[in-house]
This record gives C-alpha cells, sequence and structure tokens, in this order.
C-alpha cells in the first residue's frame, strides 16, 4: 500500500494545468485551472468567481463523467440569459452566502443597507457578488495533493458592507478523490461573512436528479416566510418531508415542498469536521459524502431552472437538472441574534472547511 501511495503522490506533485477560458466583458483576461489526481479525477475551476465548471469522477464501470452543471467558456456565466436566472452555478459565494432580510442589518449600533437582489432582500452577497469578481489565482500542489489557491480583497463599502474584507479560498483535489475546500477571511472592520460554493451535482446521466437518494444528519431546519427568509423557528423534520435522518430520493417527497427544497437544515454535529450530508446515484453507483466545519447545509434542487440555459455541450438545463448542498451559517443571521453569529471581528480569522468525497457503490 505505501509503494502505492507514493506513486500517487509523485504522480500529482506538479502544478495545476492552465489554459485560457475566455474575457470578462471588460476585457479581462480569465483562467481555467485543472486539478488531476492518479486515479484520472478532474476538476477544473476558473478564476473568475471561483467557478466550479467541470468534475469528472468515475461510475461503477469506471467511465468518467461530468457530475457538475456549468458552461464550456466565461461567456455562459457573463450571458444576459445567465444573469437574468441567477443560478450561481458553481461559483464561490460571498461576502454573504443566502439572504439578509429586507438587505439590511445594524452592526455595533450602526444601519448598513445593501444591495437588494432578491425582490427586497439581499442575495449571495448582492448584485456584484464574489462569485462575479476575478479572483487572484496561485495553482500549486501540497501532501494532500494538487491545489488552487484564490485571493480576493472586498473592499470597505463594496455592496454595502463594513470592512476591507480579505479571503483567501484554497481547493484540493486528494488522492482518495475529495475535492477539499478551505476558506479563510479577515477584516479590519466588524461584518458579516458568510463563504460557501454554489456546485450544482449531477451524478448520473439522466435529465434530472430526482431519483438520487440523500441523507442529511438534522433532526431541525430553519422555517421560512413565502421570501425564504427565516422566521427564527427552528422545526423538528420528524414527521415531514424535511426528515433525511434516514435516506430518500430527492423526487419521493419534494411535492409535498411548494416550490421543492430551497432550505437550511441545522446539522446535529457542529464541532470539528461533521458530516453534512451522504448522495447514493444508483444508475452510476457513485456516492458524494459532504464532511464540514459549518453549521448549517442549505439543501436547494435546481428549482428554478427552467430549460433556458444551455450548459456545457449544449446541454439543456431543466428543473431539478442539479441539487446544490451548500455548507454555511443560517441565512439572515445578522438579523436573527438566535442563530449562530456570522460577525468577523478585527484581530480575528475566519476558518471554514469542506469536503466532497466521492465514491462508488456497486
Amino acid at each position: 500500500m505505501a509503494d502505492t501511495s507514493q506513486a500517487a503522490a509523485s504522480t500529482v506533485s506538479a502544478a495545476p494545468k492552465s489554459a485560457p477560458f475566455g474575457k470578462t466583458q471588460d476585457g479581462q483576461e480569465v483562467q481555467l485551472y485543472t486539478l488531476t489526481n492518479a486515479h484520472g479525477v478532474q476538476v477544473s475551476i476558473t478564476n473568475y468567481g471561483g467557478i466550479i465548471t467541470s468534475l469528472l469522477v468515475p461510475d461503477k464501470d469506471g467511465k468518467l463523467g461530468d457530475v457538475v452543471l456549468g458552461f464550456d467558456n466565461v461567456s455562459g456565466y457573463q450571458s444576459p440569459a445567465y444573469l437574468k436566472a441567477g443560478p450561481y452555478f458553481g461559483a464561490l459565494i460571498g461576502r454573504y452566502g443566502n439572504r439578509i432580510a429586507q438587505g439590511k442589518f445594524t452592526l455595533d449600533g450602526k444601519a448598513y443597507s445593501l444591495a437588494q437582489n432578491n425582490g427586497a432582500n439581499t442575495l449571495h452577497g448582492g448584485k456584484q457578488g464574489f462569485d462575479k469578481v476575478l479572483w487572484q489565482a496561485q495553482p500549486g500542489s501540497s501532501a494532500d495533493g494538487q491545489t488552487l489557491q484564490l485571493t480576493y480583497l472586498s473592499k470597505d463599502g463594496e455592496e454595502g458592507y463594513p470592512g476591507n474584507l480579505t479571503v483567501t479560498v484554497v481547493y484540493t483535489l486528494t488522492p482518495d478523490d475529495a475535492l477539499k475546500i478551505d476558506y479563510t477571511a479577515t477584516t479590519d472592520k466588524a461584518t458579516p461573512v458568510n463563504l460557501t460554493n454554489h456546485a450544482y451535482f449531477n451524478l448520473g446521466s439522466g435529465k434530472d436528479i430526482l431519483g438520487h437518494v440523500v441523507t442529511i444528519p438534522a433532526d431541525r431546519y430553519t422555517v421560512v416566510d413565502a421570501g425564504l427568509i427565516p422566521t427564527g423557528e427552528l422545526r423538528a423534520v420528524k414527521g415531514t418531508p424535511f426528515d433525511f435522518t434516514t435516506p430518500h430520493a430527492i423526487g419521493e417527497r419534494i411535492g409535498q415542498v411548494p416550490g421543492g427544497y430551497d432550505h437550511n437544515w441545522v446539522l446535529n454535529e457542529t464541532t470539528g469536521m461533521h458530516a453534512a450530508a451522504t448522495v447514493y446515484e444508483p444508475t452510476s453507483g457513485r456516492t458524494m459524502e459532504v464532511r464540514t466545519t459549518e453549521p448549517g447545509l442549505q439543501f436547494y434542487t435546481g428549482n428554478f431552472l427552467d430549460g433556458t440555459l444551455k450548459g456545457k455541450g449544449g446541454k439543456v438545463y431543466g428543473q431539478h437538472a442539479g441539487f446544490c448542498l451548500e455548507t454555511q451559517h443560517f441565512p439572515d443571521s445578522p438579523n436573527q441574534p438566535k442563530f449562530p453569529s456570522t460577525i468577523l471581528k478585527p484581530g480575528q480569522t475566519l476558518q471554514s472547511s469542506t469536503t466532497y468525497q466521492f465514491g462508488l457503490r456497486k
């Protein structure tokens, strides 16, 4: 076994490959970085928005397949149709993932108004969130595999948020077929921060994800109003279609949830790296295990996809074409004092990690 692991380590010691990925609308060159391990698993990430554009993992027959939604070049992520739909395919999300009610919060006695981009609310950082900026990229390698480090300075006042926030995100593709995402952030003024990744997964080859079997170790979820803003209630999942403490197919009870799943689950474990979800796709045999240091998980089932977007190879993305498992703090936490705090203060360092571990069940 030792010889095998050493061979694997030497195979992936080189830095990720890079290639042009097009230009931003203001003419800046965009790069695509591809991380590979000894098994041939590949993840491609662009420095535009830190977007995971593709992720190739084997099925039960050993055939590699792309398990995330996305586009063949950066223009797909900037098209009017994409910007209107706003699905955030594969992107890094910040300064605040999920929703803040009415685009307002008060911190240390001062009221702040944010860019409203989801009705009256702020969603995923505002109109120009971290998903639409060019990150500084540094490809490399570590003992854990090939890496891509992305850094961005969100300046004081950007989208209405206080403080100069320096964010570093490191993607690592490990020898055992896990994609690890490590987030760190520091600030010079107190500010709310909630960082995540918005990858849409489809572990099979079908048009939708309704046959995927999901387990989420969470006994409660955050109840939301019609605008998907938490009411403050943490409700027991038992006896409801939100109970994934035992495995259930996504399509089994989705019809009982108006609009489909787009909710935050309160994870049972909160210390260290802990289980957040397990997914199994019976046709391909692929599995995905999500572990995180975060207290919450947004499970979203691609409810707003309507077939207007065509992705890689011209594939049409209809309703439920992919699902998201966004590790996070809870929505609207700056306005919910009973929720875990998302306030980062000067002198503190935010540290958060999430892994997506791929495997097979034959």
